[in-house]
């Protein structure tokens, strides 16, 4: 399920909860807390990801802020890169950005035109410098 989010931004995995019991032979039953209530709580074991403890790894777990049709909102928190894309007769402006709920690791390319006029406040408090070259 993708929380009402679609997309290349839609999380990949949510969690880790705790494994309440094993149902047949591909199905589990997971603790889901209660800003899930609306997610059933029995999934195939394909959609499920095995967590590896490590003692050096602390998980910081900042809970998704789900509204009650399960969606949640992003937003932009950082410009990371830039890069042209020369064609043929012009060239396209690109900007690796990185959202809220997501790692830098998740950054995706995005048009610098369409995040200017959506998001300009990137622009003015990124510490690189874009130029465009008309």
């Amino acid at each position: 399920m993708r929380f009402g989010v679609r997309g290349k931004l839609s999380p990949r995995f949510v969690g880790p909860f705790e494994v309440l019991d094993r149902i047949g032979e591909v199905a589990y039953r997971l603790a889901l807390p209660s800003s899930l209530a609306g997610v059933h709580n029995v999934f195939h074991v394909s959609m499920l990801r095995k967590y590896i403890p490590d003692p050096s790894h602390v998980i910081d777990h900042a809970p998704l802020q789900f509204k009650e049709d399960l969606t949640y909102e992003e937003r932009p928190i950082r410009i990371v890169d830039g890069k042209e894309q020369v064609l043929r007769r012009r060239v396209i402006h690109y900007v690796k950005v990185q959202w809220s709920n997501h790692s830098e690791r998740e950054a995706t390319w995005e048009l610098e035109d369409k995040m200017k006029r959506k998001y300009p406040q990137l622009f003015e408090t990124s510490g690189e410098v874009y130029e465009e070259i008309n």
